[in-house]
């Protein structure tokens, strides 16, 4: 079991405005959620009601190998595909939000840091967006809730392995605290998803567990928004800290 607990931010001196306010917005939306249940029917991605347009209002029966299961449902916002975007902020429990929000906290730092805070939302969003529809894509009749950061989330994962690969990440393995490069570990939590992704193919009859097309989607989208800014951004974003350091001669810079 490889933990990550956290990552080397000596680099950055900004603070990171974009990803510290999206923890916040996932932490209060969740608040939410536990006042108001119907909300997360509501407001929660459903691949049927993507695929066709349709809001869907009513207790829906599905068949399962194991009988007859009651999928509830909630009207929806309208247009109904506004849930791309509500459910990228909405969790189904403690630990679905404090892992998602650890990975948020520990990698999306240095990503915003190199694309910039503007930059960094859009890709956060992309990611979130592509990670819905590839599992829509998966189960396009599905009547099942989707919801949770994973997609976007798995954009920074794929984003940081392209940019930042020999960073050096703090994770517990096996009661043991080590250090071992990004690509490590970020490359071994991708081949996991891949792998468990494979063993979920075909069972369309689950009525939950976890959406590995929306990781793996997310995750390529990650990595291609990576190699653009490797092609066409600059090392990291102008700011004030970088402009006085070029104001002062290099004669006097090792003294700072």
């Amino acid at each position: 079991m490889l933990f990550p607990i956290s990552d080397d931010d000596r680099h950055l001196i900004r603070p990171a405005w974009v990803t510290h306010s999206l923890l916040v917005a996932n932490a209060l939306l969740f608040l939410y959620q536990l006042a108001h249940p119907a909300f997360t029917y509501a407001a929660s991605v459903i691949p049927f009601e993507i695929a066709h347009g349709k809001d869907l209002v009513e207790t829906v029966l599905m068949r399962t190998p194991s009988g007859v299961v009651e999928i509830p449902q909630a009207p929806g916002p309208t247009p109904i595909y506004l849930t791309l975007i509500s459910a990228m902020f909405m969790h189904g429990g403690w630990a679905h939000l404090g892992g998602n929000m650890l990975y948020l906290w520990i990698f999306g730092d240095n990503v915003e840091h190199r694309f910039g805070h503007v930059k960094f939302l859009a890709f956060y969003l992309i990611s979130g967006l592509v990670g819905s529809f590839a599992q829509i894509a998966m189960d396009p009749e599905s009547v099942i809730p989707n919801l949770g950061a994973s997609g976007a989330i798995s954009g920074i994962l794929g984003a940081y392995m392209v940019l930042f690969p020999r960073n050096q990440v703090t994770a517990i393995f096996f009661f043991r605290v080590i250090a071992i490069p990004a690509v490590l570990v970020l490359g071994l939590w991708i081949a996991m998803q891949f792998f468990q992704g494979y063993g979920t193919l075909g069972q369309k009859g689950s009525t939950g567990g976890v959406a590995y097309a929306a990781h793996i989607g997310g995750f390529v989208a990650g990595v291609v928004a990576g190699i653009v800014a490797r092609l066409f951004l600059r090392e990291e974003p102008d700011y004030a800290f970088n402009q006085i350091h070029r104001s002062i001669p290099k004669s006097r810079r090792g003294l700072l």
